[in-house]
């Protein structure tokens, strides 16, 4: 089994432009309700055979690092995960910013940290499963702009009219 590479510290940090990005966290109660937040919007807006959302539980598995970003007064801003596939491959998951921390750089930060922890774990390659729905639009743009493009199905998925893939080299 692929591990990621992991921090040595209890709660390793990384800075960008005062907030701070932290591994885990899963069990803190700010960040079980984002998700919770994230679940139920996703399965509300998702059709059930194109919803692949993940509690914060299956986010726990050893192949997933998960990530949250605070502030410097350690508010929550954004949480994200990057599961590995193998062979150099790897999938951003569950990817959320906070309400209030919409449209301030949050969601860029997080998939900049998510794949910078990508590199660092020797993987050449990072993909993404998404919807199309209006509530998914901003984030695809985020992924656009950060350089990733359309491609098909990965690691099991079925396509769906519901469904965008994304991939990029990195």
């Amino acid at each position: 089994m692929f591990h990621l590479v992991r921090a040595t510290l209890p709660a390793q940090r990384h800075r960008m432009a005062g907030r701070t990005i932290h591994e885990g966290q899963l069990d803190r109660d700010d960040v079980r309700a984002l998700l919770a937040q994230h679940h139920a919007e996703m399965r509300a807006d998702s059709p059930p055979e194109a919803c692949h959302v993940m509690t914060a539980d299956g986010l726990g598995a050893p192949s997933i690092l998960f990530l949250a970003m605070r502030e410097e007064n350690g508010t929550l801003v954004a949480v994200g995960a990057l599961r590995s596939l193998g062979d150099g491959h790897g999938e951003v998951k569950s990817m959320r910013v906070a309400d209030a921390a919409r449209a301030t750089g949050a969601g860029r930060a997080m998939l900049e940290a998510l794949l910078e922890r990508a590199r660092r774990a020797g993987m050449t390659r990072v993909s993404m499963e998404t919807g199309n729905s209006p509530l998914f639009a901003a984030a695809n743009r985020l992924y656009e702009r950060a350089g990733f493009v359309r491609c098909g199905p990965f690691a099991g998925y079925s396509d769906t009219p519901f469904t965008h893939f994304f991939t990029r080299e990195i």
